[in-house]
Formats: structure tokens, sequence, C-alpha cells
């Protein structure tokens, strides 16, 4: 990776793109400290006592539990991109845009945009009555006493609103005219601030002193030492893959012989990345979300949070039984056998050992079926054990450490830095083709 940048940076095309996705990452981080007007300081305590808002923050890199402008972040933007995949395989005609080339995706993002504001909206909506029942928002604004509440609401909620669709339009501009997926980068910036948020809190406890500071210390080495262990597993994990033969028959046309080389299909054990995780924690932590904000207190926020709410034994099944039912809905949008299959005879190749046709498209099913179950496995371990250990070992359980980096998150700050990576070595390639050919 050290590598990679220091030729990146070598290249003028490519350090122009990593400066501008600095620069707007930069800009990002300032609208997660700049201070929503109209918010008190309780606002933070509020985040940390609730388990949906402290997960949200810490996807924010603080930014939720600052009260700042970027406090909903880049969340409605990734739900309305999982209802659009969703739809685009329910609905004929989505399917279409889908199909359509440059044309269908820019009307598949329009959809996308009008989504994620209607959800901004809602989630807005939700935070600003979660912080005015737990006393966030103040009287006094502008300079003026006794300013209605519901108006600081208002005002509040148009601000969170703007934030998200700033933020939205940030990651477009990354991925556009910087490096890598702006909307990924943006999510890895805020869960690498908040681990280093708490890194740093955890080393100022360590050398603070006395019997407390020697604690902190030892549960900092540990964390550090099971974190790169996890990060071990999950980059080994990541860049395995399953290498399908082929094998191209010889064809004479004229005085000359093409075909009779050999290549492979290369199928990712982790083909989904962490999408299965995000939709599955999306759904479950929905109805949680919707009792805590709206019917707290209530029975049903009640019954859902002792039972089904995050931390208990049935949300871990549950979401175990959800990742695997999307891993394989993802994996049939990612690799479509039949298609393979037929390219391959149509190319004249064929897998050593079977038959051309449908023998080599029920070949490819049974190897998409069983990588897809490893994978499926892969993620619920991910999402479902370091959690249960960190919980089960006394003096992790509920530190602010494991609060903010998360097994998920690990996942998702590998997947991406991997992916940036590889983009980083594509460009730095493209541009020395393209010196050669000049």
């Amino acid at each position: 990776m050290l590598k990679t940048l220091i030729n990146a940076f070598k290249n003028r095309d490519v350090r122009n793109k990593i400066l501008i996705t600095l620069a707007l990452l930069f800009i990002y981080r300032l609208g997660c400290w700049l201070p929503v007007p109209g918010i008190s300081g309780t606002v933070g305590d509020s985040a940390q006592n609730n388990t949906l808002l402290s997960l949200l923050a810490s996807i924010t890199g603080g930014a939720l539990s600052q009260g700042a402008i970027f406090a909903i972040g880049i969340a409605p933007y990734i739900n309305a991109s999982i209802i659009v995949q969703l739809l685009s395989v329910a609905i004929p005609r989505l399917e279409k845009l889908t199909k359509q080339g440059e044309e269908g995706r820019k009307k598949i993002n329009v959809i996308t945009r009008v989504i994620t504001l209607i959800l901004a909206v809602a989630q807005s909506v939700g935070i600003v009555i979660n912080w005015a029942n737990s006393g966030g928002l103040e009287s006094q604004l502008f300079g003026f006493a006794d300013f209605p509440v519901w108006g600081v609401g208002v005002m509040v909620g148009f601000i969170l609103v703007g934030g998200s669709m700033l933020t939205m339009w940030l990651g477009e501009r990354i991925t556009e005219a910087g490096v890598g997926n702006g909307i990924s980068l943006l999510i890895f910036v805020g869960i690498v601030s908040s681990a280093g948020l708490a890194i740093i809190a955890q080393f100022q406890t360590a050398f603070s002193g006395g019997d407390d500071g020697q604690q902190a210390l030892w549960v900092l080495l540990a964390f550090i030492i099971l974190v790169l262990l996890i990060f071990f597993f999950i980059t080994f994990v990541d860049l395995a893959e399953r290498k399908i033969p082929i094998q191209y028959a010889k064809q004479i046309k004229g005085r000359k012989q093409y075909g009779g080389q050999s290549t492979y299909i290369p199928i990712k054990v982790n083909a989904s990345g962490v999408m299965p995780i995000i939709f599955a924690s999306a759904i479950l932590t929905f109805p949680q979300l919707l009792g805590q904000i709206f019917w707290s207190g209530t029975a049903f926020d009640l019954f859902w949070r002792e039972y089904l709410g995050a931390g208990t034994a049935a949300y871990s099944v549950l979401l175990g039984l959800l990742i695997l039912f999307f891993s394989y809905f993802y994996a049939q949008i990612q690799f479509n056998p039949e298609e393979v299959s037929r390219n391959i005879q149509q190319y004249g190749g064929f897998i050593p050992g079977i038959r051309p046709g449908k023998p080599t498209y029920e070949y490819l099913v049974r190897i998409s079926k069983r990588i897809t179950l490893f994978g499926a496995i892969y993620l619920a371990i991910i999402a479902i054990v370091p959690n249960l250990v960190f919980s089960l070992i006394p003096f992790f359980d509920g530190t602010l450490l494991v609060n903010s980096m998360s097994a998920t998150g690990m996942l998702i700050v590998v997947s991406v830095a991997l992916e940036l990576e590889k983009q980083l070595e594509s460009l730095i390639m493209m541009k020395q083709y393209k010196g050669f050919l000049k």
C-alpha cells in the first residue's frame, strides 16, 4: 500500500486526484465538527446513552454526538441505495434502467437522490424529536430570548437535511474527480476518525497514572492485538478467490491458428463485500429506531429492546439469517452462471472435465452456491462473534474503544482500503500506458 501511494504521488494526474479527494474529505470532516445553532451540550450525552444513536455517531465520526451540520451524514443515501437495488429486482421498469448503460444509470441516480431526500427528512425529524425529548434544543437563538422550541426544531431539521444532501454531493464529487468510491471513503473516514478519537482518549487515560491508567493501558494493548488479528482474518478472506480453469479449443481459420490457451474465471469468496451486513442491520435496527424516537417508553419499545434489540440473542440469530439471505440475493445479482456458461461455449471454451452447455451451467451454479455459503458464514462470524467476544470480556464491555470500532466497521475499513489500493494501481498503470502511446 505504501509503495502504491509513493508511485501515485510521482504521477501528476494521479497526484491531483488524490489531492482533490483529500480536500473534499477535509470539507466533510469540517462539517462533522461545525455545530448546528440551537443545540445544547446534552446532545452528546443522549447519543452515548442510546445504542442506535451511538452507532450512527461512530459512522459519522462523532458528528451526531457533537450536534454537527453533518450529523445525519451519508446514512440516508446508503439506505436509499439499498432500497433502489432491492426494487430494481422486483420492478421490471427499474430493472430495464439498470441495463440501459449510462442513460439508465443517470435516471437511477435521480431516483436514488429523491429517496435520499425523503429519508433524510424522516431521519432528521426523528433525531430532532429525540433531542427535544432529552432537552437538547435551546430556547435562546441568535440573541432572541424565549425562542419557541418548535421553531428551533424546524431550523435544526432543515440544516440536518441540507447537511445530508451536501454529504451526498461530496461523495459523488469524490467518485467523479477523485480516487475511489466517494460514499465508501466518507464512511471509511468516519469510522477511522471515531476509532482514532477513542484510541487517543484511551492513551490519555493510560498515561494519567494510578491503577486506572495501568488498567487502561492493558485494555488498549489487548484491543490492538485483537484488532490486528481480526484485520488479518478479514484481509485473508477478502483476497481469497476460487479460480475455475477454462480451456479454449484450437481453431484453424485459413493459415492461422486461434485459441488453444488456458485461462480461469475468478470467483471471490466474499464477492458481495459488506453489503449483506448493511442490509441486515438496516432492517433489524429500523423498528428499534422508530420505537426509541416516536414511541419511547411504550410497550412496543420496551419489548423490542428487551427481546429483539441490538445485543440480544434473538437479534444475533436474525442477523445471521438475514446475512445468509442477502448474501445469496447479492450473489445472484453479481454472478450469472447461465450467461457465463453461454459466453464460454460461444467462444469455444470449456471447463476441463465438464461438458459445454447445461453441465457447465449446473457446475457453475453448484460452485457459486458453495462459495456464497462460505462467504455468508464468514460475514455472519464477522458481524456477531467479535462483538460477542468483546462483550464477554469484562474490561472490554461498554468501553469507548469497542463502541467506536465494531467488527463490521473493521470489515468496511479493510474492504475500502483494498479497493482504494486496486484503483490507485489501475490509475497508475493507465497513465503509464497513456504516456507510452504518446
